[in-house]
């Protein structure tokens, strides 16, 4: 990691309130969280869009999953990535899916809810724009309050991306590199 990690000894009162919320709730204060610790206002209320988007959306947990990958592979954020796809995968997202994800190909997910979710989501990442005939699909199936869900999920999930490349948070030794054009924090030349 390209910061150091505040050792708890070092935290000011508003950084150990914090740090005690998020081990609380989520096990322990890694990844991420060990790099927004170092502006605290921000990490409480980065956790706390992250907890209600990953816990309590209105999304069914396999599209908030889904979101995850979709942002963490469009900003190739390996920890995330490394982190979610088994998750995905056990909510119901076909694993040649997610492999196809990961190697960016159009994948194919068997359902109409999830392609168009993922239509959706790549359409707004990559062009910036949703196009109308797949704005209309996704909010027959979402609504409303799904697409903004979808939206915020995303926005949260990419902030989470940048996060973890630019501050280089670990890419879990251990794990096999998910995106065959990534190693380290580089994008592989050919």
């Amino acid at each position: 990691m390209r910061l150091p990690v505040i050792d708890p000894d070092d935290m000011t009162p508003r950084q150990r309130e914090v740090a005690e919320r998020i081990s609380g709730r989520r096990g322990a204060v890694r990844g991420p969280f060990r790099v927004w610790l170092n502006s605290p206002e921000l990490c409480d209320r980065v956790e706390s869009l992250g907890a209600f988007l990953r816990f309590e959306s209105s999304l069914p947990l396999r599209l908030r999953e889904l979101s995850l990958l979709i942002a963490a592979r469009h900003f190739d954020a390996q920890y995330s990535w490394n982190a979610h796809w088994e998750k995905a995968v056990a909510e119901g997202i076909p694993a040649e899916a997610v492999r196809a994800i990961a190697e960016r190909r159009e994948p194919e997910f068997g359902n109409e809810e999830d392609e168009v979710f993922y239509r959706f989501s790549v359409e707004i990442l990559e062009n910036h724009f949703v196009s109308e005939e797949t704005f209309r699909r996704a909010h027959a199936i979402f609504g409303s309050r799904g697409l903004v869900d979808a939206v915020g999920s995303l926005g949260n999930f990419s902030m989470l991306g940048m996060c973890l490349n630019a501050f280089e948070v670990d890419l879990q030794a251990d794990r096999e590199p998910p995106f065959p054009d990534i190693r380290g924090y580089a994008r592989v030349t050919e």
